[in-house]
């Protein structure tokens, strides 16, 4: 670590305009994030040729905020009216939702800014440490490795479906069938797409977010009258979120850093470490006080320490081989090559300075959502309990507007209805959305990385067992999936 770069790195965050752009860029980010159904990639997205009068560094720094706080900023809603607003908040839904319903909402809220803030600032901070190693760990990983972390992902249904595991798998096939629609990878073959091109693309992942969640929710809260909690007194304070990442707070760093880990992975991202860090929280805890998806605060925080983790390793891809790791960070990418910085060991050698300047403002940014969520944001907790009659309609209409804005496709405002619909008969019948949802994102992920290894290989399954990389992982996923069986029988 050059001491020189770092300090040159500060001092230009904490210049003026520079340090503006930082705060600026979150409060932004907070606000694009809380909406549903819209995300960094579309804030940072609409901004991008906005950012051509300013400097290069600004513009970066602008759009890496906007990142960061949309990622925490859609826990607000995920929170409050169970509607995540970015998919990287979709597991927030299961524990801070129903705290929402049982008059916590400041407690799911203050301890979403505090898992968010602190998990993302200790992330950041290992990566001043550790760039140059998880450079390397970032080149091991090829294309069967990005299958097996897929199929890993797959395997942790058997641990967080609830009741009937027969029950998990087949949402979770449900799931990944439902991605098949659309034109399938590498073999371009139309797959259930009726002769109509607004299918060619497949189901948008946000509208399948929004139905099953939002619109779902609403159908349930059509039966009850009063506000989302009730009518019960809302309880807690703000120091309350502090206290409990105090008392989790290996949990918070684990789950930080597997968001981290995830992150810099390209093609993962932070939906997927969220729900993998949810995953692991449930597996970890075998027989919590509270049982998870019914409010256990665990649950909240393994979930928001993880999806601000990912912002700080998404940047090691993006940065050193200029791939991007997700939508917004190709808009990221996007954004260094539009203002001249060009990703590769120049940001990690004569303009390393640069580098470290993102690194601070993220740093700083994560300050700043840790003050505005627990003294601003927290007084949204008065929302849940507005009458039902007008919370329905206003989700609704926003739930239509946000689906519809991102792709600007008919089928989007439907898909969400459907999907409603189904989510709404999966939780009277018992059914594991989380299982549903693993199937919706790691599907694709594994059936593209599945062909492109054949291919390498020209057709041998030896690929995915001839490196110690791969050979762990398929050791990881076996362990997984008899590691209930085996405890069972320990403790029999």
């Amino acid at each position: 670590m050059s001491l020189s770069s770092v300090g040159q790195g500060l001092q230009l965050v904490l210049s003026w305009p520079t340090i503006g752009f930082v705060i600026l860029g979150v409060l932004l980010g907070i606000f694009i994030g809380s909406l549903p159904g819209l995300g960094p990639d579309l804030g940072m997205a609409v901004m991008l040729p906005l950012t051509l009068p300013l400097e290069g560094l600004d513009a970066i720094i602008l759009l890496v905020g906007i990142y960061s706080g949309a990622l925490y900023g859609g826990s607000i809603s995920a929170i409050l009216i169970n509607v995540p607003g970015t998919a990287a908040s979709a597991a927030t839904t299961f524990d801070g939702y129903p705290l929402t319903q049982q008059g916590k909402a400041l407690v799911a809220l203050t301890t979403s800014a505090s898992a968010s803030a602190i998990g993302g600032f200790f992330t950041v901070l290992a990566l001043f440490a550790l760039s140059p190693v998880l450079i390397g760990v970032v080149l091991a990983f090829g294309t069967p490795e990005y299958f097996l972390m897929a199929v890993l992902g797959l395997a942790m249904i058997s641990v967080i479906a609830k009741g009937s595991i027969l029950k998990g798998l087949f949402m979770g096939a449900f799931g990944f069938l439902i991605a098949t629609m659309g034109v399938a990878p590498m073999v371009f073959q139309r797959r259930y797409t009726f002769d109509t091109i607004a299918l060619y693309d497949g189901l948008d992942f946000v509208a399948i977010l929004i139905g099953l969640f939002a619109i779902s929710e609403m159908f349930k809260l059509a039966n009850q009258e009063g506000g989302i909690s009730g009518g019960l007194e809302l309880q807690g304070k703000v120091s309350d979120g502090v206290r409990n990442i105090i008392t989790y707070k290996f949990l918070m760093l684990k789950s930080a850093f597997i968001g981290m880990g995830v992150g810099s992975i390209p093609g993962a991202g932070a939906t997927v470490a969220n729900f993998l860090s949810y995953a692991e929280v449930v597996r970890s805890v075998p027989n919590p006080e509270i049982p998870f998806g019914e409010g256990n605060i665990r649950g909240l925080i393994a979930s928001e320490a993880s999806n601000n983790g990912t912002v700080g390793g998404s940047l090691i891809p993006t940065f050193s081989f200029g791939i991007p790791g997700s939508a917004s960070t190709a808009v990221l990418l996007g954004g260094l090559l539009m203002h001249g910085l060009q990703p590769g060991p120049q940001l990690f050698s004569a303009q390393l300075h640069v580098t470290y300047s993102v690194f601070f403002a993220l740093l700083l940014g994560n300050i700043l959502i840790l003050i505005i969520g627990l003294g601003f944001v927290s007084y949204a907790s008065h929302l849940t309990r507005i009458d039902t009659e007008l919370i329905i309609p206003i989700v609704i209409v926003l739930a239509m507007a946000g689906s519809f804005a991102l792709r600007r496709n008919w089928l989007d405002p439907l898909t969400i209805v459907v999907l409603g619909i189904v989510g709404y008969y999966m939780y009277k019948n018992n059914y594991s959305v989380i299982a549903f949802i693993l199937g919706v994102i790691l599907g694709p992920i594994a059936e593209e990385n599945f062909h492109r290894s054949l291919v390498l290989s020209e057709g041998s399954y030896a690929i995915f067992v001839t490196r110690p990389l791969s050979l762990l992982l398929v050791l990881v996923t076996v362990l997984v999936l008899i590691g209930p069986a085996l405890n069972d029988r320990i403790k029999g």
